[in-house]
């Protein structure tokens, strides 16, 4: 029986993920800084363990409380929306640790294990703000275009030692708490100058007929993790669909 370990389960999209998952009968390592074991139906394939992506020792721990793993999917996140202008440096950091270092840390841990048996996958949930340019969210965007990059070029490497790596890009989720991590309101990075300007753009968010369910990034990571082709990127949710194939 197969294994997949899944970051930033608490919520959204980790969350979905490590269900469906579960109900396709693999054995599911579910992690996050917290641990709410009261998430999930109780299930000897379900273990929940903490994890914080940007501390090295709960990496290891986790790790190796996890044991083999056939499957890694890096979900875990913060949002982080405003105008670039008054977001402080060290918020901006905050988010490259956890959505690109994070993302490189937990990759570059597992990829020992996977490589010594010659299989395994490592499934990155990157962002539809990727593939088009969106206001607003300029920080979080460059942290994740950067995994874009680097899980494109880690591919071809990796491949040489039977790995393989993918990409799934979700759009926009209503029903997902997108900067509920953040330890900055949207609103206070919202300065005067910008307020029409950001007034116009909720707006359009608000009014944005095709989104993404948490069921949409859940399906294309199981399909990213069974696909046994070079394929890199799976775009998640019926906005992201239609902008990848406008890209």
């Amino acid at each position: 029986m197969k294994t997949v370990l899944i970051t930033g389960t608490s919520s959204g999209y980790g969350l979905e993920t490590a269900r469906h998952f579960h109900d396709k009968g693999w054995n599911v390592v579910a992690t996050m800084r917290k641990p709410d074991r009261d998430l999930f139906p109780r299930s000897d394939r379900l273990r929940v363990l903490p994890l914080d992506v940007t501390d090295p020792a709960s990496i290891a721990a986790a790790l190796e409380a996890a044991g083999p793993l056939d499957a890694l999917v890096n979900n875990a996140g913060i949002g982080s929306a405003g105008a670039f202008e008054v977001t402080p440096m060290a918020h901006i950091r905050k988010v490259f640790e956890t959505n690109t270092f994070g993302v490189m840390a937990m990759t570059q841990a597992v990829i020992p294990q996977m490589r010594e048996r010659g299989q395994g996958v490592i499934v990155n949930v990157t962002s539809s703000a990727t593939l088009a340019p969106m206001p607003l969210v300029a920080a979080y965007t460059a942290s994740k275009q950067a995994i874009e990059g680097f899980s494109g070029a880690l591919a071809h490497e990796l491949a040489a030692v039977g790995l393989r790596v993918k990409l799934v890009e979700p759009g926009l989720g209503p029903t997902t708490r997108f900067a509920a991590n953040s330890d900055i309101s949207v609103m206070d990075l919202i300065p005067e100058a910008y307020a029409g300007f950001a007034q116009k753009v909720f707006e359009a968010y608000g009014r944005q007929t095709l989104t993404t369910k948490e069921s949409d990034v859940a399906e294309s990571v199981w399909q990213a993790v069974n696909d046994m082709t070079d394929r890199l990127r799976y775009a998640a949710g019926a906005d992201a669909l239609a902008l990848a194939g406008a890209a």
